[in-house]
C-alpha cells in the first residue's frame, strides 16, 4: 500500500477562516521533523478582518510560512520584519526563545482580502534545541516542471534541485501543483513522507487522497501523484529525531521541564519584546488546542 495511514483534520473556525490541524495528532506526533501542520484557507477575509495574530513565543522550533493567496506581515524579536507572499517561504528559528507577531496589511484592511497557504513547525533536533533564534526569507527556490505537473522545493533536495533554506535536520518540503491529467514522481530518499491534498483532485499510486487529510507514506518506495482535474499537493517529511519531543502551546522540546520553565518566563514577562508591536500580547492559554502529552 502506498499510504500507511490518514489523518484527519481537527477544524479550528476563527471566523473569517478555517484552520485545519493534521499534526500533531493522537495517532502520531510527527513526520520527519514536522511537529505541527496547519492548512488555512482558501478565504476571503471582509475588509478589517484579516489575519491578526498578536505577539506570542515560541522555543525548540522552526516555523515554515508557506502561502498560496494574500499576504501577512511578520515581526519578531530580532527586530526582523517581513512581509510574507506567495513563492516566498519564512523560517524562524526560535531556538532558545523567540517572539513574533503575524497580521494582515494595514494598507489592505479597507478592503477584502484573499488568505490561503500552510504554517508548520520542524522541531529542532538533538543538541539544537537551544540555538540563536534567527529568521531568513527565501524567493529563489527551484521549480521542477515536467509537462502538466510542477513542483516548487520549499525545503531539502527532491527531483535532483536543492532549496537554499537552511535545514536543522534533514528535511523535504514541496508544494505540488498538477494540472488536468498531469503526473509526477513522489521520490523515495526521505525516511519518513506524507503528502496533504489541499485544492482539487488526485491519487497517488491508485489511492484517492482525501481533500485536507495527511496521508503518511510507506518508506522506501517511488510512488506516482496523478490527477485527471488538477491539484495542489503538500509534500513534506524528512528524516525522524533520535528522541521523544514534547508539545504545550507554542514551546517543542524533548525536555518536560524546559517547557515548565518557558510557561514560567512567558507568564513572567521574561522573553523580550517585538520592535514595533510591543503593546499586545497573547496570554499564557490554561489549556491550549496543541498539547501531544
Amino acid at each position: 500500500m502506498a499510504i500507511l495511514t490518514t489523518i484527519q483534520p481537527v477544524s479550528h473556525n476563527l471566523g473569517a477562516f478555517t484552520v485545519r490541524r493534521v499534526l500533531p495528532s493522537p495517532g502520531r506526533i510527527m513526520v520527519g521533523p514536522f511537529i505541527f501542520v496547519d492548512q488555512f484557507g482558501p478565504a476571503e477575509l471582509p475588509p478589517g478582518q484579516g489575519m491578526d495574530v498578536r505577539p506570542h513565543p515560541h522555543i525548540g522550533l522552526a516555523t515554515v510560512t508557506w502561502l498560496f493567496e494574500g499576504a501577512i506581515n511578520h515581526r519578531d524579536s530580532l527586530g526582523t520584519f517581513a512581509t510574507i507572499r506567495p513563492g516566498q517561504v519564512n523560517l524562524m528559528t526560535a531556538g532558545r526563545g523567540i517572539v513574533h507577531s503575524e497580521r494582515g496589511l494595514p494598507e489592505e484592511a479597507h478592503r477584502p482580502t484573499r488568505l490561503y497557504g500552510m504554517q508548520t513547525w520542524l522541531a529542532l533536533p538533538d543538541g539544537q534545541e537551544e540555538i540563536a533564534p534567527a529568521f531568513e526569507a527565501h524567493r529563489d527556490l527551484p521549480l521542477v516542471e515536467d509537462g502538466c505537473a510542477s513542483a516548487r522545493v520549499i525545503m531539502g533536495t527532491l527531483w535532483g534541485k536543492s532549496a537554499p533554506t537552511t535545514q536543522h535536520s534533514p528535511t523535504i518540503y514541496a508544494e505540488v501543483l498538477l494540472a488536468p491529467g498531469g503526473a509526477l514522481p513522489i521520490e523515495a530518499e526521505a525516511e519518513e513522507r506524507a503528502v496533504m491534498l489541499v485544492g482539487g483532485e488526485a491519487t497517488l499510486d491508485g489511492q484517492p487522497l482525501i481533500l485536507f487529510t495527511l496521508a503518511v507514506l510507506a518508506p522506501g518506495a517511488v510512488l506516482r501523484l496523478t490527477s485527471e482535474r488538477g491539484a495542489r499537493v503538500m509534500l513534506l517529511g524528512g528524516a525522524a529525531l533520535g528522541s521523544e519531543r514534547h508539545v504545550w502551546w507554542n514551546f517543542v522540546s524533548s525536555s518536560r521541564d524546559r517547557i515548565r520553565q518557558a510557561r514560567e518566563d512567558w507568564t513572567g514577562g521574561r522573553f523580550p519584546k517585538v520592535p514595533g508591536d510591543e503593546d499586545e500580547f497573547i496570554p499564557l492559554p490554561q489549556v491550549p488546542l496543541t498539547n501531544s502529552d
